[in-house]
């Protein structure tokens, strides 16, 4: 019996943060959150950096995966940011706490619940609150773009104030394109929602399949995927039933393979005649 060793790798921690971010936008959380867990540093600033990824990974497991980790996460890299010598990341680690309440919120028994009916006013209106004071303390376009999509997303999905919201994701698209495809394709995503309520299918569908491209191009397997989803929820609007089976069979089958049983749910729900673009208004 062969005895093998392992080799340790002495690599910069913003290369490994950079690489647990890519794995997770692809899809591979364990292995990300696996990496990040590997690495060591003695350094504050780096164990605070490997924490809040390591949080911020999670949040995307328990999103697409339907897990429930992230609150773990968090707690630890709460403990990371407070020594003295790290004092970085404070803003994105509060940017992660508002997206984990936003989830919970949005999907309390493990369903989305569009709006304001059943959850605490209270919490809501902190919520909110929070967000704002987010796009106040950011320190750059693109973190005030992201506080910008969620507070649109507060707005439409929780208080379902659907007229409000547009205006949040155009500030949060011009942010994107000044230099973040994710963000740029979130925006996109639900301006195309709102296009669609209003029955302007083809500008839903230009906004539907740019944002298609740069999830891709962003190396986003996940929400690429949710947004094929959509393309066929416009093929089912044009008359093209069997296409958009086709699209989404592909997105179930996919979606299943990656463990992004969210995706999967809403795939498999559509081919059963669900919309998976059900508004705040049916709920509230």
């Amino acid at each position: 019996m062969t005895k093998t060793s392992t080799t340790q790798a002495v690599l910069p921690v913003d290369e490994v943060v950079a690489a647990a971010r890519e794995l997770a936008r692809a899809g591979r959380w364990q292995r990300a959150l696996a990496l990040l867990d590997a690495a060591a540093t003695a350094e504050p600033r780096g164990r605070a950096a490997l924490a809040l990824a390591g949080a911020e990974v999670a949040l995307e497991h328990d999103w697409f995966g339907g897990t429930d980790t992230a609150a773990t996460r968090i707690a630890a890299a709460d403990r990371a940011l407070a020594e003295p010598t790290a004092p970085v990341g404070i803003w994105d680690l509060d940017f992660v706490r508002l997206r984990h309440t936003y989830f919970r919120l949005l999907l309390g028994d493990g369903t989305f619940r569009f709006g304001p009916a059943g959850k605490d006013p209270v919490e809501l209106a902190e919520l909110r609150r929070r967000a704002q004071e987010l796009c106040e303390r950011a320190a750059d376009d693109v973190r005030r773009g992201w506080a910008r999509m969620y507070l649109g997303l507060i707005v439409d999905n929780l208080f379902a104030e659907r007229e409000a919201a547009p205006a949040h994701y155009e500030l949060a698209l011009s942010a994107g394109e000044s230099g973040d495809d994710l963000l740029a394709r979130e925006a996109l995503r639900h301006l195309g929602d709102h296009d669609h309520d209003d029955l302007d299918h083809a500008r839903a569908r230009e906004r539907w399949t740019r944002a298609t491209a740069l999830g891709a191009r962003a190396g986003n397997v996940p929400g690429t995927l949710s947004q094929q989803l959509l393309l066929a929820v416009l093929a089912r609007d044009h008359g093209d039933e069997a296409g958009a089976a086709a699209l989404a069979t592909e997105v179930a089958r996919w979606a299943a393979a990656i463990g992004a049983v969210r995706i999967e749910a809403q795939a498999t729900g559509f081919l059963a005649g669900v919309d998976p673009t059900s508004g705040p208004e049916e709920d509230s």
